[in-house]
């Protein structure tokens, strides 16, 4: 009888290990799936002139206007 128990265990067992092993490849896959590309603008941030951060970067003309006038 202890041996039908410890059987029907070591099959439990596998089945719990086979399904977490499925729900990280499904989780895997959906992962790749939602991915946003990693490429380097996506990732960039800047800061403007009121310190805060922004995605877009300053534009020339309010960048210069800041710059004092030199004689």
């Amino acid at each position: 009888m202890a041996k039908s128990k410890s059987t029907f265990m070591k099959k439990e067992l596998e089945k719990k290990r086979l399904k977490k092993k499925e729900d990280k490849a499904y989780r895997k896959e959906e992962r790749l799936k939602n991915a946003t590309g990693g490429d380097l603008d996506s990732m960039l941030a800047y800061v403007n002139e009121y310190g805060e951060i922004v995605s877009t970067p300053q534009t020339k003309s309010i960048a210069e206007e800041g710059e004092p006038a030199h004689h």
